[in-house]
């Protein structure tokens, strides 16, 4: 009976030791699934996402913030030449202006919600992002631009747009400088790289009116 006994003992270890070398490939390969499951969605999710926690800084947030009603009030110069403005150069340039700043505006936005930070109300000015203007007109400005038609309309939208984009431009380099957020500070880049364009189109037709 002893070495019955002690034989059964053997084979029992032997078996809990088999079992318990199976339990633990099987946990291994579990924990690497389980991690590989983990990290997986964390690309996708990212990706897809259109600013993660995290990825993000102060100066993101301010250039989001300071851009969309800076954006807001170009496009809505823009929509005065259509009707007010003279010069076919002048009707495509504002034309080009909103194009460009309106998808924008949509890409800020989405940015500061992703973020939990308020997009700036209608009509909001916010000058965190500049320290002054920013280049923005003021309600005066505005409304006299309202009331110009033809060359004068032509002469005043591109004296003001030149300001304004200069403004965009300043602001843009302080987001290409300070940002975080890659897309973000691709859009300043992009900013940069029009808005400078336009300057140096408009002064050229102011040089020539």
């Amino acid at each position: 009976m002893d070495k019955n006994l002690i034989r059964w003992t053997a084979l029992v270890v032997a078996a809990g030791a088999a079992s318990l070398v199976l339990a633990a490939c099987g946990s291994s390969g579990d924990t690497s699934a389980a991690h590989g499951g983990g990290h997986s969605p964390s690309p996708s999710t990212s990706s897809s996402a259109p600013a993660p926690q995290g990825r993000h800084n102060v100066a993101d947030v301010a250039f989001a913030g300071g851009m969309i009603p800076h954006h807001r009030q170009a496009v809505e110069m823009a929509d005065l030449a259509p009707s007010r403005a003279e010069s076919p150069e002048v009707k495509r340039l504002a034309g080009e202006i909103k194009k460009a700043q309106d998808p924008e505006i949509k890409t800020l936005s989405g940015w500061l919600t992703s973020w939990s930070e308020q997009v700036p109300a209608e009509g909001a000015m916010d000058h965190s992002a500049h320290g002054d203007d920013g280049g923005m007109m003021t309600p005066e400005e505005m409304g006299n631009l309202k009331k110009a038609s033809g060359k004068a309309f032509d002469m005043a939208f591109m004296q003001l747009m030149i300001k304004h984009h200069e403004g965009a431009v300043a602001m843009a380099k302080t987001e290409t400088a300070d940002g975080a957020f890659p897309d973000a500070k691709t859009m300043a880049g992009a900013i940069i790289t029009s808005q400078t364009a336009e300057i140096a189109r408009m002064n050229d037709l102011l040089g020539k009116s």
